[in-house]
């Protein structure tokens, strides 16, 4: 029924290795990269949202990261849509796959296979995303009602600070993982025109994406005039 190849389950396991150790690499160390630095500038935020009694310039920001957390999420349900969509173009699509470099031959259940693994992936990031979308309306909330600076102590002020910082990490934290999962569908593509391709893409994006994290001018920006 199924032609998977023991290449097939090692280079499956490479890629979802990647994902986890990165994910774990990211979330669980203290080098977190540019997220960590962005990090920082959300209780920074806070802290300056705190002595504006004319927040509305906050309620902007917000407005721009609710927006851009559901153009993807809208984004991953019309792909779950699309990739769903590819199984009525099952033997159209077997025909491409055999005029590919590289690619192996398979049989339609294998094929049908991966294709509902690439739904999952887009539905993992679906997930994460709405909820992102939520805990941001959540920080909006928060932000509303932190009180004016001077009406309360300076503990009860610090504890409505970190509680909205502390949501919009939280936010923040869940934007990254849906957003992270549509980078790995990309490499999950490679799987399509064989395990060697797919150990190739999950290379390059586990590549690409710690450059960014790590290394790039973006972290240069945000940590410059303090410490990486």
């Amino acid at each position: 029924m199924f032609d998977f190849t023991p290449l097939d389950y090692v280079a499956l396991g490479l890629f979802a290795l990647a994902w986890v150790v990165y994910y774990i690499y990211l979330e669980f160390t203290q080098r977190g990269g540019l997220n960590a630095i962005m990090h920082e500038a959300r209780v920074t935020w806070m802290r300056q949202m705190y002595h504006r009694e004319n927040r509305i310039l906050d309620g902007q920001i917000m407005g721009g990261l609710q927006n851009g957390t559901a153009f993807f999420a809208s984004s991953s349900l019309l792909a779950i849509g699309g990739t769903l969509s590819a199984l009525g173009t099952t033997d159209t699509a077997l025909e491409v796959l055999t005029h590919l470099p590289l690619a192996s031959q398979t049989t339609r259940a294998t094929f049908e296979i991966k294709v509902l693994g690439l739904a999952l992936i887009f539905a993992y990031s679906f997930f994460k995303l709405v909820w992102s979308y939520r805990l941001f309306n959540y920080v909006a909330i928060l932000i509303g009602a932190t009180p004016i600076a001077g009406s309360v102590t300076d503990a009860e002020a610090e504890i409505a600070i970190q509680r909205a910082a502390r949501m919009n990490m939280a936010a923040a934290r869940q934007f990254n993982r849906g957003l992270r999962a549509f980078f790995f569908a990309i490499a999950y593509l490679g799987w399509f025109a064989g395990p060697l391709v797919l150990m190739v893409t999950t290379l390059i994006v586990t590549i690409v994406l710690w450059r960014r994290q790590f290394a790039s001018d973006s972290v240069e920006a945000a940590s410059f005039g303090g410490e990486a």
